[in-house]
């Protein structure tokens, strides 16, 4: 089974991660097969990725985070961005056009703006097949209960259920994933389409919740910054307040 993290955000958006960071610790310290790059409302990051991805293990799906009037989107297998502030449909509708798949992220997270089970429920009633799938398990989540949720709701819409990381920072890329048959990027799409997919997490470690303070300063836009540094061979990541 091939292992993919859906949902990672780089320094494009409001990670703190450059690009060219996330590819290497993704193929020299996880166990995963494919990542999607999705910044919110810039799909550069993503395309960068791909042009870098042939010097890494790892395969690449270009994707964005895209801001709706109802709440988040992400559009994975896409390489035209998407315009923000359109409808949830239009935006689907959109993302199909350009040949992507529109998924429904943290549809249960009250930090972060998902569309909501009602919204979902009667967008899957009124356009059946325009929504690829439902996150069920988002990484970022400080408790289950939204993942749990997230779970029964995919069910009831009979959609396949994906995991992600929403990972702003490289130690929390791969802490939730999508189990799919394969092993790439195209094999992972066939998958999805199929709903031949599965979410997963691995245990959280013990500064996840140090790490998560860091995502709430960086989603509330609190003045952090980044440079990237090497040591020892390694990337990694220096936080700095901004003066």
């Amino acid at each position: 089974m091939g292992l993919a993290d859906l949902h990672i955000h780089s320094t494009f958006s409001d990670g703190v991660a450059t690009i060219e960071a996330i590819l290497y610790h993704a193929s020299a310290h996880t166990d995963l097969d494919v990542i999607a790059i999705t910044d919110h409302n810039t799909l550069a990051g993503a395309l960068l990725a791909l042009r870098l991805a042939d010097d890494f293990r790892i395969d690449v799906i270009p994707g964005m985070e895209i801001s709706t009037k109802e709440g988040d989107m992400l559009a994975l297998f896409i390489t035209e961005p998407v315009a923000a502030g359109m409808t949830f449909v239009d935006t689907a509708r959109r993302v199909r056009e350009l040949n992507g798949l529109p998924i429904a992220p943290h549809p249960f997270d009250i930090l972060a703006n998902g569309v909501g089970a009602r919204r979902l429920r009667r967008i899957q009633q009124e356009h059946p097949g325009l929504i690829a799938g439902v996150e069920v398990i988002n990484g970022s989540l400080l408790t289950r209960i939204g993942n749990i949720r997230a779970e029964k709701l995919r069910w009831e819409l009979a959609l396949p259920g994906v995991g992600g990381s929403d990972a702003h920072m490289l130690e929390d890329i791969g802490v939730a994933r999508t189990l799919f048959a394969g092993r790439t990027a195209a094999e992972l799409r066939i998958a999805l389409e199929r709903g031949d997919v599965s979410p997963a997490a691995r245990k959280r470690d013990a500064n996840y919740y140090r790490r998560s303070a860091l995502r709430f300063a960086l989603r509330m836009g609190l003045g952090l910054a980044h440079t990237l540094e090497g040591r020892q061979g390694e990337e990694r990541i220096r936080m700095r307040r901004v003066p």
